[in-house]
């Protein structure tokens, strides 16, 4: 398996794991293991890759996708509006003892790992992989997890050791938020 920043090349295997395990399209008995609850269409995961280079995989020897990680700048998301929320309020949120900002942090996810491939490391390898790239830039990960989703909050908390700094409500759906000092790496804990 190779880790690697994804190309355009690889938007359509993106969309086909996605697809796979988005809340929308899942197999019925695939559900209780984790899913996508964000959509995304083709010129979507253009944009990120082309704008901010971000997204994360890892492929195998078919440069099939095996796993991906979305992370980008809160400029990035911010057309989206439960970023914009979540934007608003990290003036609220304290980690590593400052103030939590859109130039300190970034927000990570989603995340999908083919169920071929899980229980193998290979989430915790393509987290620090990302990690590699986020942390030049970035001192702080946040992202969110649906409480609808026990094995993502699961996978976050304790695989990945991210920290729960709060939960909230947005849209009728309640959420974990998550920070991580992107210093340091899972696999060297």
């Amino acid at each position: 398996m190779q880790l690697r920043v994804a190309q355009l090349k690889d938007v359509d295997s993106i969309l086909k794991l996605h697809n796979k395990y988005q809340i929308d399209s899942i197999n019925e008995d695939d559900k209780k293991d984790g899913f996508v609850t964000t959509t995304f269409d083709k010129e979507q995961l253009e944009d990120i890759i082309n704008k901010e280079q971000g997204i994360f995989i890892a492929v195998d020897v078919k440069e099939e996708v095996l796993a991906y990680v979305m992370s980008a700048s809160w400029q990035y998301w911010s057309k989206w509006p439960m970023f914009a929320f979540m934007i608003d309020d990290l003036p609220n949120l304290r980690y590593l003892d400052k103030e939590i900002t859109v130039d300190n942090s970034y927000q990570y996810g989603p995340v999908c790992v083919d169920k071929t491939v899980r229980g193998s490391g290979v989430l915790e390898k393509l987290f620090d992989f990302t990690l590699d790239y986020m942390s030049k830039r970035y001192e702080i990960l946040v992202t969110f997890v649906n409480k609808i989703n026990p094995r993502s909050y699961e996978a976050h908390k304790r695989k990945l050791g991210l920290e729960v700094i709060q939960e909230f409500q947005y849209n009728n759906n309640n959420y974990y938020e998550f920070v991580y000092d992107t210093s340091k790496r899972v696999l060297q804990r």
